[in-house]
C-alpha cells in the first residue's frame, strides 16, 4: 500500500519548493523584461513612533467600516481555507502541524493583504467603494514584481513548515500525536513539550521577522508605484525595519498575535482581523514614506 506524500511534510515541502523555484525563474525573466526602462527612485523612509501604529490601525478600521460587507465576503475565503487545512491536517494524522499552519498566516499576511492595500489606495483616490477594487491590483504596473514577492513568501512558508516538522521530530515522540488529548498533555506537561514550545517559538519568530522585513513596505510600495521595481521595494522595506526597529517590531508582534487569535474560533476571527490589519498596513506605509 502506497503512503500519501501528505504524511511527510519535509518531502512534500521539498517537492513544492522545486516547483516554486521553476515558477520563480519564469517570473524573474518576465520582471527583467518589464524593468528595463524602470529607473524610479524609492521614496525616503521616515522614522515613526508607536503612536503612528495606532493611527494606522485607526485608519485601517475606518477603511474596514467603509468596505465592511465587501471585505468580510473576501476574507471568508481565508476562513474556509483555514477550516479545510485544519480538517486535512487532523484527518491525515498531522496534528503537530496545525499550529505551524495557523501561525503561517503571519508569514503570508503581507501577501494576503495585497487586495486590501489596493482597496485602501482606491478609497484614498475617491473611487467608489466596491469589493472589485481588490482585483484592480492585477492591472497595476508592478503586478509581476508582486507575484515574485508573493512567491518568496510562499517559499518561506514552506521552509517554515519543514522546519516545524523537523523540530517536532527532534523534540517529541511521534506517538504522542496519535490523539489530540495525548499531544496537548505532552506539549504542556513534559520537558520535551517545553523544548518544542521554546525552540518552535524561537525559530518561528525568526521566520516572522524575515516576512516582516520582506513585506511590510514592499507590497504597498509596488502597488503605489510599480515602476519602483522589486529590488528598490525590498531595499526600502528592510531599511524601514532597520530605521524603526521598535515600532515595527511591535507592529509585527501585533500582526502575528492578531492573526493567531483570529484563527479562533474556527478561523472566523480572520474576517475582522485580516481587513483591519491589511488596511492598516497600507496606512503604515503612508506613515513611513510621508
Amino acid at each position: 500500500m502506497s503512503v500519501s506524500h501528505i504524511r511527510n511534510p519535509i518531502e512534500w515541502s521539498g517537492a513544492a519548493l522545486v516547483q516554486m523555484g521553476r515558477n520563480f525563474g519564469t517570473a524573474l525573466n518576465a520582471l527583467q523584461g518589464e524593468q528595463v526602462h524602470a529607473h524610479v527612485t524609492a521614496p525616503v523612509i521616515h522614522k515613526i513612533t508607536v503612536t503612528d501604529l495606532f493611527v494606522a490601525l485607526r485608519k485601517g478600521c475606518e477603511d474596514f467600516a467603509a468596505y465592511r460587507t465587501d471585505v468580510v465576503v473576501l476574507c471568508l475565503v481565508y476562513v474556509v481555507a483555514g477550516l479545510v487545512i485544519a480538517r486535512l491536517t487532523l484527518g491525515q494524522g498531522l496534528l503537530p502541524m496545525l499550529f505551524p499552519l495557523a501561525s503561517g498566516f503571519a508569514i503570508l499576511g503581507p501577501l494576503f493583504g495585497v487586495g486590501l492595500y489596493e482597496m485602501s489606495k482606491r478609497r484614498e483616490q475617491g473611487a467608489p467603494e466596491s469589493w472589485t477594487n481588490a482585483f484592480a491590483v492585477t492591472r497595476e504596473e508592478g503586478f509581476t514584481a508582486i507575484v515574485i514577492l508573493g512567491t518568496l513568501l510562499i517559499f518561506e512558508f514552506l521552509v517554515w513548515l519543514a522546519a516545524a516538522y523537523l523540530i517536532f521530530r527532534l523534540t517529541m515522540n511521534p506517538a504522542t500525536a496519535d490523539s489530540a488529548q495525548r499531544f496537548v498533555t505532552a506539549v504542556f506537561t513534559t520537558p520535551s513539550g517545553y523544548a518544542l514550545i521554546g525552540i518552535g517559538c524561537g525559530v518561528g519568530f525568526l521566520f516572522a521577522l524575515l516576512a516582516l522585513c520582506l513585506g511590510v513596505l514592499s507590497f504597498p510600495m509596488l502597488i503605489d508605484n510599480g515602476r519602483i521595481g522589486l529590488e528598490n521595494a525590498l531595499v526600502a522595506s528592510f531599511r524601514a525595519v532597520a530605521l524603526n526597529p521598535v515600532p515595527l517590531a511591535l507592529w509585527g508582534l501585533t500582526v502575528a498575535g492578531s492573526l493567531i487569535l483570529g484563527t479562533l474560533p474556527f478561523f472566523l476571527g480572520l474576517v475582522v482581523v485580516l481587513p483591519v490589519l491589511g488596511h492598516g498596513t497600507w496606512h503604515l506605509y503612508r506613515q513611513l514614506t510621508g
